[in-house]
């Protein structure tokens, strides 16, 4: 039962990542060099880390299979989508609602698992979505600004897209690891962990640091000049994700994406106590359904 205290660390420590990014976007870096900063600070020291642990041990580097790195790209591509929908998001609602609205991840995967695979949910897992898809309704509602807002409108704007897109590419991203840690010839399971971390950062890091030398080459130096920040967010990003890869390696990702929706809570206290956002009443009733949903989803499993 590790994988409980381990997703459950994984998190927290996801909340505090991105209650920096939205502090590091909100300071005058873009979306693209706040979630650049997450892999950039992160990977030296992780990488750092997993020699440590090897000499400590005294093993080898482990063998990866030929499906490593087809899974491994796949989720590190769409994680990185993923997190820049999300910091986004943070720009057109508050943080409470830009959370939930990413936490529906764990409905999108269970009807990506569908589209994808074949793998038909039992009749409580579809009752799960449709309820969940009751409280994304309910947090897409845009904030009034006076005139009417049509159904269209409540459901395809800007918070709603970002926030179910992100959604599912962390689903996305969740199977691509879970795959890519089984892929890793090795027993320790810290060991399969933290080698499939640490080559997907790095090449998170290269991919993202070749697209900035193409379109926006200063964001690079700004993200360096705010390295205090950006430190914090490298390592927050570290432990988080080295708990996601953990618990991926110990259990399916529906458990664990399932479990991690305590995140939520989390986020209402960081919301309320940091960042001082006041949530209206169908945002907190939109969370609530959200979160029945994902119990719903638990048993279904």
């Amino acid at each position: 039962m590790l994988w409980i205290p381990v997703t459950i660390f994984a998190a927290f420590s996801q909340n505090l990542r991105f209650m920096l990014q939205k502090h590091l976007k909100s300071t005058g870096l873009t979306t693209t060099g706040a979630t650049f900063a997450r892999f950039l600070y992160s990977a030296p020291v992780i990488a750092v880390i997993l020699l440590i642990y090897m000499r400590v041990r005294g093993v080898a580097l482990p063998e990866i299979s030929d499906e490593f790195w087809r899974f491994a790209i796949a989720g590190g591509i769409a994680q990185i989508l993923a997190t820049m929908l999300v910091v986004a998001l943070f720009s057109e609602r508050n943080f409470t609602v830009g959370i939930a609205l990413k936490k529906t991840e764990v409905m999108l995967t269970a009807l990506l698992g569908f589209v994808v695979l074949g793998e038909g949910p039992s009749a409580l897992g579809l009752a799960a979505i449709g309820v969940g898809f009751l409280g994304v309704l309910l947090l897409s509602d845009p904030p009034k600004t006076g005139g009417t807002v049509t159904l269209t409108g409540r459901i395809f704007n800007k918070a709603s897209v970002y926030g179910l897109g992100s959604g599912l590419l962390f689903g996305v991203s969740a199977i691509g690891y879970r795959g890519a840690t089984l892929s890793v010839v090795a027993d320790d399971v810290f060991l399969r962990a933290g080698l499939t971390l640490s080559l997907v950062t790095l090449f998170q890091t290269i991919l993202m640091s070749l697209w900035l030398l193409m379109v926006n080459r200063a964001e690079i130096g700004r993200v360096l000049a705010s390295w205090r920040v950006s430190g914090l967010v490298g390592l927050t990003s570290m432990m988080g994700s080295f708990g996601w890869f953990v618990a991926f390696a110990l259990q399916s990702a529906a458990y664990v994406k399932a479990l991690g929706q305590i995140e939520l809570v989390f986020t209402f206290l960081t919301s309320y106590f940091i960042f001082r956002e006041k949530s209206t009443w169908r945002e907190v009733l939109g969370t609530l359904i959200i979160v029945a949903s994902i119990l719903l989803l638990i048993l279904a499993i």
